[in-house]
């Protein structure tokens, strides 16, 4: 009982570490990113991708409502996986920073020192007595001097250079599609079927141009560009990805 009690303690204490160092609320908003729908980040050398899943839990909501794609500067979009709220602070916190970056040195901020900027933020939630660590993981992608860059935010405050990640639900099975599948060589393009493929392989149901969100910023322009509706049903077509209309009618009867 005395163990347990003690269990408790470090349970509850952001600031105090477990006997073998672990700080537990850390772990939970771990938990929790993983509750979230799934978001993907793709580095090629043309460009950086960003697809998500963006289901909704009613037929009643507005699809539109549901964001999960940022553009945090012309050159710079975030996705996110976990506690939307939370998530909507770290975004509104890197455009602040972008701007005043912009503002200070009259140049667009580094991919990687945003990226730093907002771990820096949210490690001080980690260290902190009265307040709880970001429930959520962000996957922040743009363009630095013509190099695609491509990185994950932990909850933790740590920050993680990629080719190719996953977070949210079903991370583990989409991170193993995507070792499997990713090439050094591939095309921006090629970058938006393997996030997609990705993001079918964990779907039962198919993918619906509605349900993800798709977003890109090539080397050429280094521009963000969130793709519409139409652009993304293109897309699910030409790469035969596209739910099939026979099982949405056998749903609907």
């Amino acid at each position: 009982m005395q163990g347990q009690n003690q269990q408790q303690a470090y349970d509850r204490g952001i600031t105090i570490f477990s006997p073998d160092g672990r700080l537990y609320q850390v772990e939970y908003a771990r938990e929790a990113v993983k509750r979230g729908t799934a978001s993907i980040g793709v580095r090629t050398p043309e460009g950086v991708v960003i697809a998500v899943d963006k289901r909704i839990r009613s037929p009643l909501m507005e699809r539109d409502s549901v964001e999960k794609i940022h553009k945090a500067d012309d050159h710079i979009g975030i996705a996110s996986a976990g506690h939307v709220a939370d998530a909507r602070q770290l975004i509104d916190f890197a455009r602040r920073r972008a701007q005043v970056n912009e503002l200070r040195y009259g140049e667009p901020i580094a991919v990687e020192t945003l990226t730093k900027e907002v771990t820096d933020y949210i490690q001080q939630y980690t260290q902190v007595g009265g307040a709880r660590p970001f429930g959520v993981a962000l996957i922040i992608a743009g363009i630095a001097n013509g190099v695609p860059k491509l990185y994950e935010t932990d909850p933790s405050g740590t920050p993680y250079e990629w080719k190719a990640l996953a977070v949210g639900a079903d991370r583990s099975d989409i991170r193993d599609y995507l070792e499997a599948n990713y090439d050094d060589d591939l095309s921006l393009d090629d970058g938006v079927r393997l996030a997609l493929e990705a993001l079918e392989s964990v779907s039962e149901d198919g993918l619906e141009p509605e349900g993800i969100g798709i977003a890109t910023i090539s080397v050429e322009t280094e521009q963000f560009h969130e793709h519409d509706l139409a652009e993304r049903e293109a897309y699910l077509e030409e790469f035969e990805l596209l739910a099939s209309e026979d099982e949405d009618d056998e749903e609907n009867e």
